[in-house]
């Protein structure tokens, strides 16, 4: 059974004979894309771990795309009713566009275990471990065998638009030149599976043999990396004309670290 953003109002909090529950299949996996509280925030998702395999991406409360201007939304092409309901219910809506994607991306929508979404944005849960990560979605039972807790809370960032699946990669940077700058650095993949955009690194100061760290959920599985393109740039005209390099770039993978 996979739950697409099982319902909060009169259904969390109540017996499992009323809600949906891992008791209810031998394997049960839940998406949850709306799980902020339904008074004052409109949340209709049901927030709790129900399942084996409980996914939140995003954090599962707001979902990237949904903060989009409401009344450019409601007053749409389709009308105000179709408008006003995606508005009201685009995080809810998401799960099942979520789900559909899933079935393009095999390999997509890694859900990596941790504690909350908080601590899925810093190095402790990452990369996947030893038995890998489950992948959200249609794929998700291929999992089945490999769940070891009650319950296994999920997490993972996706796209604000159809294409949504992310790949996560770790980047390590470590400067090199001869005074510290102000300015930004960012970072190009390529690899056998496709090249990335250009993603920000660090912001602020930029200081030679520091090193930065900085997660990327890219848009395309580079596969085998071949190339590492590294720019910069400072905020302001600088007529010292600073020059920064890389003395050493460190990418890893979160699906096989």
């Amino acid at each position: 059974l996979s739950g697409l953003d099982p319902a909060q109002p009169y259904f969390q909090s109540t017996p499992i004979e009323v809600r949906l529950d891992k008791s209810d299949a031998e394997f049960v996996d839940v998406i949850h894309t709306d799980t902020a509280p339904t008074i004052p925030y409109l949340g209709f998702g049901i927030s709790p771990a129900i399942g084996h395999l409980d996914f939140y991406p995003n954090g599962g409360k707001q979902m990237p795309g949904c903060g989009k201007n409401p009344i450019s939304q409601i007053v749409d092409l389709d009308g105000i009713w179709e408008g006003t309901r995606d508005f009201v219910a685009c995080n809810h809506l998401r799960s099942y566009k979520y789900y559909s994607d899933s079935i393009m991306y095999p390999d997509g929508f890694l859900g990596y275990p941790c504690a909350s979404y908080n601590v899925f944005e810093t190095e402790r849960c990452f990369p996947c471990p030893q038995e890998g990560c489950p992948n959200m979605g249609h794929f998700a039972d291929k999992f089945k065998g490999k769940i070891k807790n009650d319950f296994l809370k999920l997490y993972l960032n996706t796209g604000e638009a159809k294409d949504f699946a992310l790949w996560r990669y770790k980047v390590t940077v470590t400067l090199s030149g001869k005074r510290k700058v102000k300015g930004y650095v960012n970072i190009a993949l390529y690899g056998s599976g496709g090249n990335t955009r250009q993603h920000q690194i660090v912001q602020g100061t930029l200081q030679p043999d520091n090193t930065y760290t900085s997660f990327i959920d890219a848009e395309v599985n580079i596969g085998t990396v071949t190339k590492v393109k590294f720019l910069w740039n400072n905020n302001m005209l600088n007529p010292t004309f600073p020059k920064l390099g890389a003395a050493t770039i460190i990418v890893q993978s979160g699906e096989n670290g």
